[in-house]
């Protein structure tokens, strides 16, 4: 019997967890605004994660893994949602918006953004991509879904998703702070590590190769490894567990 790969595993795991945590954010009660059949939710935040974290491929596969769950029948949406139903309701769009979404934010973070050389750059082109991707994909399916399972025209449901955009540019800046803080922490997520990252990395190298005094070397790289550790939120955790 051939051995099985470990970096296969590891995708698996990281496909796993990811849309695991897409599942637990929908236990977040949604909020009904009233103008259009669609409520907000938090499980937008955690596609985002998804491709700014795994890439297009293993992001978008976890929110495959997901819906897939969903359209079995299991209750992993944002109020206890499941079913064919979901995806022929009105938010059957959105819903749907999340794969291709997912797939459009990895793209751009490993392909783009992840190649920027200075931090700020690095944050906006992150930011940008889960914007793109998590605002711009999602409603170019779900405004015109909800339009035409909903009966009403075209420019009501466009309207009526303004009210999501201030929301969902809160998430995206949140996932952008924890996906550069990933990262920084597990630079092989993705196959690469960030020009700023590196860049910052040489600086540190440099400076530990013209110290004289070992253990002082020894202190500050404890120091740095204590702070970082201590920065560390739940999801790098959980990543961490499955590397």
């Amino acid at each position: 019997m051939a051995a099985e790969n470990p970096q296969t595993t590891q995708n698996t795991v990281l496909v796993a967890v990811f849309a695991a945590l897409i599942a637990a954010l929908g236990l977040v009660p949604p909020i009904t605004v009233g103008i259009v059949p669609v409520p907000i939710t938090l499980q937008t935040l955690g596609v985002m994660l998804a491709g700014a974290l795994l890439g297009p491929v293993r992001g978008m596969l976890s929110v495959v893994v997901l819906e897939v769950l969903v359209l079995a029948g299991l209750p992993l949406l944002a109020g206890g949602r499941g079913g064919l139903g979901v995806f022929l309701g009105p938010t059957g769009g959105y819903v749907l918006g999340w794969i291709p979404a997912a797939l459009v934010i990895g793209f751009l973070v490993q392909h783009w953004a992840l190649r920027q050389a200075r931090p700020a750059g690095l944050f906006t082109a992150v930011l940008l991509s889960t914007v793109v991707g998590g605002i711009g994909v999602v409603y170019a399916f779900g405004v015109p879904w909800t339009a035409v399972v909903a009966g009403l025209p075209l420019s009501t449901s466009l309207l009526g998703s303004l009210v999501f955009v201030p929301g969902d540019l809160l998430k995206a800046v949140v996932a952008t702070a924890v996906a550069l803080n990933v990262h920084r922490s597990y630079r092989r997520l993705l196959g690469g590590v960030p020009a700023a990252a590196r860049r910052a990395s040489g600086n540190e190298r440099a400076d530990e190769c013209g110290a004289h005094d070992a253990g002082a070397r020894r202190g500050g790289a404890t120091a740095r490894g204590a702070v970082r550790a201590a920065a560390q939120v739940s999801l790098g955790m959980m990543i961490h567990s499955a590397m």
